[in-house]
């Protein structure tokens, strides 16, 4: 009987225990959300804090060789009575290039759009497109209300393009050196003050001759 009814007392203990850790994982899994918010507000607390722009969020890319580009043209879109050419590593090799992610969908990106249409005519710099996740239909109307910037255009309808270039959220510019090297990422739109405070110095700066 002694027996038993240690038995029992250890079973009772086994049960406590495993109804304790079942009810601390159930505690995890509800507060995992708040815990994830609260490490994201302190991220941006600290960046607020340090007078940084928040939206400035770091590249991992940055200083190193830009990824792959194979991606198809954008069926119908002509300059010049000549098709825009798919978005290809030649397309960018031994030149200072942009590689801006857009879509016609995207609000920003139209806001943006002026600053990239003037940054066309520099002869300094080569812009290329991702049309990120987007219809052909809406993106070749979009180029034709606004103007197109582009030197060629990749579409990238699965986004998987937009992973392997650490991509946030469109739009997202990234200006890539001759040799392929990330040299400057802009998160979110151009706007003028972007403009003129930080890719303009980055694009001076990449061509200025070495050691100067």
């Amino acid at each position: 009987m002694a027996e038993d009814v240690s038995q029992a007392s250890e079973g009772q203990g086994q049960d406590r225990q495993g109804q304790e850790k079942a009810s601390g994982r159930r505690w995890l899994i509800a507060f995992l959300p708040l815990i994830l918010f609260m490490g994201l507000a302190g991220v941006f607390l600290y960046q607020l804090g340090s007078g940084k722009d928040a939206s400035e969020i770091p590249s991992v890319l940055i200083g190193s060789k830009a990824p792959s580009l194979d991606l198809p043209p954008l069926q119908g879109l002509v300059e010049n009575g000549d098709p825009v050419p798919a978005l290809t590593d030649a397309m960018i090799d031994g030149e200072l290039s942009l590689v801006n992610v857009w879509a016609s969908w995207c609000v920003p990106c139209r806001q943006e759009h002026p600053i990239l249409m003037e940054l066309a005519r520099d002869p300094r710099v080569t812009i290329v497109g991702i049309n990120y996740k987007d219809k052909t239909p809406n993106a070749l109307r979009f180029l034709g209300d606004l103007g197109n910037p582009f030197a060629a255009v990749g579409v990238d309808p699965a986004g998987q393009a937009a992973i392997d270039w650490g991509v946030y959220g469109i739009p997202e510019t990234y200006l890539v050196a001759p040799d392929g090297e990330i040299l400057f990422k802009q998160i979110g739109p151009f706007t003028p003050e972007s403009l003129e405070t930080k890719l303009l110095p980055a694009i001076e700066k990449a061509l200025a001759p070495a050691g100067s």
